[in-house]
């Protein structure tokens, strides 16, 4: 799926708060990860992630396209940096995501108790 079909969805998300953009793995431990600090650098993400840098960079890109992520270079210790965040809007469309995950297990579990 390309990016801009990515975002094509993302921009049809469900009033549920459900985010198509969000849900593919990587970008959903992106978010979770980003959620939990103010910023975070690229290898640190990369090591935390355990995926390759093309991956990384790709996913990164496609939250970037939708205003979700920002990025900040900066130079430490004489080499360039890439520090990464979540926008306010990337960060409440993380939380609405896990909140859409959370109603549809509860809902889930709500069949099957009721089915036994």
């Amino acid at each position: 799926m390309s990016a801009a079909q990515d975002t094509d969805q993302n921009t049809a998300a469900a009033e549920d708060g459900f985010d198509h953009l969000i849900h593919a793995p990587a970008r959903l431990r992106i978010c979770a990860a980003l959620d939990h600090v103010r910023e975070i650098e690229f290898g640190a993400l990369l090591t935390l992630l355990g995926i390759s840098k093309s991956a990384l960079s790709k996913h990164l890109t496609v939250l970037a396209d939708a205003g979700y992520v920002t990025q900040r270079r900066a130079v430490r210790d004489t080499r360039q940096r890439v520090w990464l965040r979540l926008t306010e809007t990337g960060r409440a469309a993380y939380r609405g995501h896990v909140a859409a995950l959370h109603h549809i297990v509860a809902e889930d579990s709500g069949a099957r108790t009721s089915a036994t």
